[in-house]
């Protein structure tokens, strides 16, 4: 099994430089994904984020860059 590094808010706010207010009320839901950024362990209101995870999609190109459609099987139609 891989192991994951579990971060809280603040501590994932200390290491990409982003205000915690920012996290949970612009990147969590639109760029931070439930299951694969983050998850609520024990179905609580805690959340934990998964600094692997994070830290690879980081390094990805921006979609706003590309002449690309993203499409909802996570492929991509370039036109």
């Amino acid at each position: 099994m891989i192991e994951q590094t579990y971060l809280t808010t603040q501590e994932l706010s200390s290491r990409i430089k982003y205000d915690t207010r920012t996290i949970r009320e612009s990147l969590k839901d639109s760029v931070l994904l439930e299951g694969r950024h983050y998850i609520r362990p024990f179905g609580g209101r805690k959340t934990l984020y998964i600094w692997e995870n994070i830290e690879v999609d980081m390094a990805k190109p921006s979609l706003g860059n590309s002449t690309s459609i993203p499409m909802a099987s996570g492929g991509a139609l370039h036109g």
